[in-house]
């Protein structure tokens, strides 16, 4: 059966995108917030001079960066964990206990996502050196937990085929090398 040009190439952007997103946004952010901040050494001990905006642009990245990062840990499954009462159970327990705690995680970040929306759409003031508008930077904390949300359902799926598939060889959370 042949699939049409289009849905093919579309396929492979979403795997690409489900794959590298938060790395490339978290590089990105990352070595801005870098050169703004080297570039604001640099201007006040060798010019005597700076950038009145720096400190803001970095502060403002770096939020963007922990919201991302957020979804990030969720992905790679490297998010805090106690793992204590997990090591009592056998694997197909730890799996179950693993979904449970995804899905209360899911219900926090539902639950943020909400209220974080809803403020987003109440702010209406501007950052005082860039006077870009606040939701800019609000914004991070939706796009941070939806990403998270897609993460938490993407896991929990994957743990139901586990149980479904009674796989029994694979580690949960940091056991894996």
């Amino acid at each position: 059966m042949n699939e049409p040009t289009g849905s093919g190439s579309m396929m492979r952007i979403l795997k690409w995108l489900d794959e590298h997103l938060e790395e490339y946004i978290l590089v990105i952010l990352s070595v801005f917030t870098v050169v703004v901040i080297f570039s604001q050494v640099v201007l006040r001990y060798i010019f005597s001079s700076s950038l009145p905006w720096s400190e803001e642009i970095a502060r403002y990245a770096f939020i963007w960066m922990i919201y991302i990062g957020v979804s990030y840990g969720v992905k790679r499954q490297k998010h805090l964990s106690v793992d204590v009462i997990t090591m009592l159970f056998e694997r197909k327990g730890q799996i179950i206990i693993n979904i449970i705690s995804n899905i209360l995680f899911l219900i926090f970040a539902l639950v943020i996502t909400y209220y974080g929306i809803n403020i987003v759409g109440r702010i209406t003031r501007e950052s005082a050196a860039l006077e870009i508008p606040m939701e800019y930077v609000y914004l991070a904390l939706v796009v941070g937990m939806i990403l998270t949300t897609v993460r938490l359902v993407q896991n929990i799926y994957s743990n139901f085929m586990d149980l479904k598939n009674g796989r029994n060889d694979e580690g949960l959370e940091g056991e894996t090398s």
